[in-house]
């Protein structure tokens, strides 16, 4: 098994490298890629929707991608305890027709001994911006991480 730093128990330091990790693999938008970093029997609930396994996270995130365009996230540590951490995030996207959405939510993330994403807990909520409110353009320049994101 393929560990994934950092790893649990999270300090200060290391709950938001995690942190910045799950937002870098999340920005490249390669369902793949972000599976990779969960455990093989990992389960979801995103939404409405309730996700078992490695396999169930790529189609729900390429389908997710082919729909929310322009996909750009923040996320910010909000709290942690030894295996868990809980986030809060923003991310802005295009669909097909042209509107511009932002995305508000919460999740909460358990990781394995190995730094691998167990459980993944997300609500979240839609609110159309106009194109001229979008804030989010692609990853966060690395001179920002750890940065709070505005809440407005």
């Amino acid at each position: 098994m393929v560990a994934r730093p950092p790893l649990p128990p999270f300090d200060d330091v290391s709950a938001q490298r995690k942190v910045q990790a799950v937002e870098d693999a999340w920005n490249t938008r390669e369902p793949e890629r972000v599976a990779l970093a969960h455990t093989r029997e990992c389960s979801w609930r995103e939404r409405d929707e309730f996700l078992i396994g490695r396999n169930a996270v790529i189609d729900f995130l390429s389908l997710k991608w082919k729909k929310e365009l322009d996909y750009a996230l923040r996320a910010d540590l909000w709290n942690f305890r030894g295996n868990r951490i809980a986030v809060r995030f923003q991310y802005e996207w295009n669909d097909e027709s042209g509107r511009t959405w932002r995305s508000y939510g919460n999740e909460m993330w358990e990781f394995d001994d190995h730094g691998l994403l167990g459980r993944r807990e997300a609500s979240v909520n839609d609110v159309e911006i106009g194109s001229d409110e979008r804030r989010i353009h692609g990853p966060r320049p690395e001179a920002h991480y750890g940065q709070a994101i505005p809440l407005a």
